[in-house]
């Protein structure tokens, strides 16, 4: 028998767990992506903010696949998708399919005003994180070195916009940097006297969140130090700080967590899309009228039974992309397919050391306890013992130590 073709394109969490799940040896399974490595984003802003190192949450994927013999591993940017003849284009190259996956996920959205990505960098992968954590510790050596209080304090002013839980997280980390981790390290200037402060054009911070949650999650930020502004709205930003509808905000470092936006490339398959970019995909989260091709992660959106959109989470990518890897070992006609079906395993947000809320269901928990769940979960989602052992090895350091092992900084101070 003639063996089918699949072809993955993104090798994040749902990517993976497709290609992970495919055992049928008549499935000769490609995947492709634009970096060498798997990319474990929910630790990213701890790279971002020098607590960890890069290869601590990247793994290579060919090393995840090197016993999986009918995976095939490809770095590369698909350009272009002829879903009628069922190829994909990688610049020159042509792949032929006989079933897609797209897994594609997100870059963070400016809504429209793109022009402030220079001055407010996101999240989403390690080229941000790495720059964004050059800025930050940059900005304490430039305010060192300031001839004015005025001009030092512009260096220690940061301005998370977006209250979610990276933005929540990346506005605790910089708290816990300048509290902690630098407090005796400077003598022209005192980093407890940093200013961080935290947007949110919504009514609280973690909006997905039980509102106790949520305010318990903002007492322990103005408790760090971190000024939450919510029902705020950013209107402009550039090189001199942020403007909000009642206020300026003079700040050398902002950081954007604010939205995101799926990849341009799901307009080939010129199906409907939601307001950021995701494909509107079948119960069985194939694309409509294409039954080989399916959209699962932070590409695709799925309706709960009440009509709102599943959460654009690791755990949602990774059952989306166990369900369609499992279809693949013993396709059917659309008809006689079984719809996906989510299993809500709760939520958990990280403030701070000892610090977190989480819910599962009905049952909500924060602090310590909450803080031992999200720390277990991550480890345990992590690809490859090393990164696990490494990771749990710099937490421990960290949390007993309040230093942070990634403090390196590359770039020279621009003169």
């Amino acid at each position: 028998m003639e063996q089918k073709k699949v072809v993955i394109i993104g090798g994040g969490f749902a990517g993976i767990r497709v290609a992970k799940k495919i055992k049928n040896k008549n499935m000769q399974v490609l995947l492709i992506d634009k970096k060498n490595h798997h990319l474990f984003q929910p630790l990213l802003y701890q790279v971002a903010s020098a607590a960890l190192s890069p290869a601590d949450i990247a793994y290579p994927l060919r090393e995840i696949f090197k016993y999986q013999k009918n995976v095939t591993v490809l770095m590369g940017e698909v350009t272009k998708i002829d879903k009628e003849r069922k190829k994909v284009f990688i610049h020159d190259d042509v792949f032929d399919y006989d079933y897609l996956v797209l897994a594609t996920g997100a870059r963070h959205s400016y809504f429209g005003h793109n022009d402030w990505e220079k001055y407010a960098p996101g999240l989403k992968t390690l080229t941000d994180a790495l720059g964004i954590r050059e800025k930050l510790l940059l900005s304490f050596e430039e305010a060192e070195r300031a001839r004015t209080p005025e001009i030092a304090q512009e260096y220690m002013t940061f301005v998370v916009i977006g209250a979610g839980p990276t933005g929540v997280e990346m506005a605790g980390a910089i708290a816990e940097i300048a509290n902690s981790t630098l407090l005796k390290n400077f003598r022209n200037i005192n980093p407890s006297q940093t200013l961080i402060y935290l947007i949110e054009a919504a009514p609280r911070v973690l909006p997905p969140f039980p509102p106790k949650l949520s305010a318990k999650a903002q007492r322990d930020l103005e408790k760090m130090g971190v000024k939450v502004l919510v029902n705020t709205k950013v209107t402009s930003i550039n090189e001199h700080g942020v403007q909000t509808e009642s206020s300026f905000i003079p700040a050398k470092n902002i950081i954007w967590a604010a939205g995101n936006q799926a990849s341009a490339l799901l307009k080939d398959l010129g199906s409907a899309l939601d307001r950021q970019g995701r494909v509107m995909v079948e119960k069985d989260l194939s694309v409509p009228h294409h039954p080989e091709i399916f959209v699962i992660g932070d590409a695709c959106c799925v309706l709960d039974k009440e009509g709102k959109p599943l959460p654009a989470v690791a755990t949602t990518a990774i059952q989306q992309g166990a369900f369609v890897g499992k279809l693949l070992n013993n396709v059917k006609p659309f008809e006689e397919r079984k719809g996906f079906k989510y299993f809500d395993k709760g939520s958990l947000a990280t403030i701070g050391k000892f610090k977190a809320v989480g819910c599962f269901r009905q049952f909500n928990f924060s602090g310590m306890l909450a803080w031992i769940v999200w720390a277990f979960i991550h480890i345990f989602y992590l690809v490859g013992f090393r990164n696990r052992y490494s990771v749990m090895l710099e937490w421990y350091f960290h949390y007993f130590t309040n230093l942070r092992g990634a403090r390196l900084i590359q770039k020279d101070l621009e003169k």
